[in-house]
């Protein structure tokens, strides 16, 4: 346990933030399976895309850090038994999508992880992976984590998601690698597709019909492919903290570098130019994942409803939202995000907590949020607990640059899953951090 305290602070200039966890976890899992070394640009060393990384080195692959790269060399395609449980920290991503490879493959695996890991739901990909012959089993309470995985001779599926998850399309993809025929994925609506421009890069033949995804099986031997080089853009998601600080203080500049901007990753940035920001995107690199720059210029942001088709693809980004919505003129409507009860924490009982904490006007909803603003921000007496949860941590710490005067937020080290350089962006950018 450690604990932060952030002084309010005039926020601009330029950053480049982390490359993108998401990404990053999934070309540790394929670059792993490759046949050669990977030489890997760009890759989060924080500790969920650490996790993911060590549990393909507990299974044959080999990784190390070398001259500002990563490189893996894959077992092309013979995952070994793991002598120990995977244990994947806090990575809900790394878990999912790898339980799908391992209930590909034929091996035998435990998966464990941290108490906040550990509360999540997994029922979710078990029904699927089920579906296609693996055995799962779910020894935790309310069908989590730990998880048994014994796969192998499975069958491809024609499977609607229930709900709107990236993780969980990912995972039965994956498996679906390993399948006998043809593995189809329909989506409610349109979710992160970061695993389908993966294998689109790496030639696995991939078809894509608006919202249904469908590929051809391998067999449990599953695909063969080369080495090759792989870029990870800056994290979007890490990169919504700083764009949110600066659009909503008049006058303060911000650039953001080398950073991804995959259409399915970036409705922030429509949410807030709806709310009056003024954004300049340059796109660098169109191939793959898209990456580039953004520009942003504070000023008055306005109130706005955030719902449907586009929560899927800013469901991380809904705590820095609301933030947002506190610092705005008027009512900012958060509505079809009930996925944020089931994330590192309840993120929406935590943010409305939070936000009356500093003097906001908010009124908890089932699925989301009501925030009324432009508040005007007490600092809080009390010391704040994150609770585990990064994107907590991180919302709560720009929110206190709005205010006059310090705050301590506890359980701060979570930050490290997914942005280890956050506090020392904060000071580069006119923060002031202790601790």
């Amino acid at each position: 346990m450690s604990a932060k305290t952030v002084f309010p602070a005039e926020l601009g200039g330029s950053v480049n933030v982390p490359g993108d966890k998401s990404i990053s976890q999934r070309v540790a899992m394929l670059a792993s399976l490759a046949e050669g070394a990977s030489k890997v640009i760009g890759y989060l060393n924080g500790e969920d895309a650490r996790s993911t990384l060590s549990a393909m080195e507990q299974m044959g692959a080999k990784a190390e850090f070398k001259d500002d790269a990563l490189y893996i060399t894959g077992v092309a395609g013979e995952l070994q038994q793991p002598e120990e449980p995977l244990n994947m920290g806090n990575s809900g991503t790394g878990t999912r999508l790898l339980a799908g490879i391992v209930a590909g493959c034929g091996i035998e695996a435990a998966m464990v992880g941290d108490d906040s890991l550990s509360s999540r739901p997994m029922g979710r990909i078990r029904h699927p992976l089920e579906l296609m012959g693996a055995s799962i089993g779910l020894s935790g309470k309310r069908g989590t984590l730990p998880m048994m995985i014994a796969g192998g001779n499975l069958k491809g599926i024609g499977y609607l998601l229930p709900m709107a998850s990236a993780q969980v399309k990912s995972c039965v993809l994956l498996a679906g690698l390993f399948a006998e025929g043809k593995t189809t994925v329909i989506e409610p609506r349109p979710t992160r597709d970061h695993t389908e421009k993966l294998f689109q890069a790496l030639d696995i033949p991939i078809q894509i019909n608006g919202l249904e995804i469908s590929i051809e099986g391998y067999g449990q031997k599953g695909p063969r492919f080369q080495a090759r080089e792989f870029v990870v853009p800056g994290d979007f998601s890490s990169a919504a903290f700083w764009i949110v600080a600066v659009a909503a203080r008049p006058g303060a500049e911000l650039l953001i570098e080398n950073v991804g901007l995959n259409p399915r990753r970036t409705a922030l940035l429509d949410v807030i130019k709806r709310m009056g920001a003024d954004i300049e995107i340059t796109v660098t690199e169109e191939k793959g994942d898209p990456y580039g720059t953004i520009k942003v210029r504070g000023g008055k942001l306005t109130g706005t409803v955030i719902e449907g088709d586009e929560i899927p693809n800013l469901i991380d980004e809904l705590p820095i939202l609301a933030v947002a919505g506190a610092l705005a003129e008027g009512a900012t409507d958060i509505r079809d995000a009930a996925e944020l009860r089931v994330k590192e924490s309840d993120r929406i009982a935590e943010m409305v907590k939070n936000l009356e904490l500093f003097g906001v006007s908010v009124e908890e909803k089932e699925d989301g949020m009501i925030v009324t603003g432009p508040a005007n921000l007490k600092t809080p007496a009390a010391v704040i607990d994150s609770h585990g949860d990064h994107r907590i941590a991180m919302s709560v710490a720009v929110l206190n640059s709005f205010s006059d005067g310090a705050i301590t937020i506890e359980n701060v080290d979570c930050v490290d899953t997914s942005y280890p350089e956050f506090w020392a962006h904060m000071e580069q950018l006119g923060g002031k951090v202790e601790g």
